[in-house]
């Protein structure tokens, strides 16, 4: 399978620690029940569970869910730590979270969605 989730419209990360023995039915309830989001919809979500060293990442591609899994060999990620919110980022925000910073970074630039102030 492969996707270019450049495209997708929507990355949502849930925030603060999800089981991680969660599976696709489970994860995609979770989305749907505590956040009231589509898990059917053009979108990634993410999740964490307590060490931060591993996420998973939900997606329907019209088909079919994907569930992908990742574990760092080194390192945790800086997952923010809300448990009730669940947070829409933009594609620079979610390459700063799995590079291993801050989704706040003081100094950064955003571009806006159309690349134009």
């Amino acid at each position: 399978m492969k996707h270019d989730f450049t495209r997708v419209q929507n990355i949502y990360i849930v925030c603060g620690k999800t089981d991680m023995r969660k599976g696709i039915d489970g994860l995609a309830t979770l989305v749907q029940d505590s956040f009231e989001l589509d898990p059917f919809s053009d979108s990634i979500f993410l999740f964490s569970g307590t060490s931060k060293d591993r996420y998973k990442c939900l997606y329907f591609d019209e088909d079919g869910f994907a569930l992908l899994y990742k574990r760092l060999d080194s390192g945790r990620l800086q997952w923010p730590k809300n448990e009730k919110e669940v947070r829409n980022l933009s594609q620079q925000e979610l390459r700063w979270l799995l590079e291993g910073l801050s989704l706040q970074q003081p100094k950064a630039i955003l571009k806006s969605a159309k690349g134009v102030f």
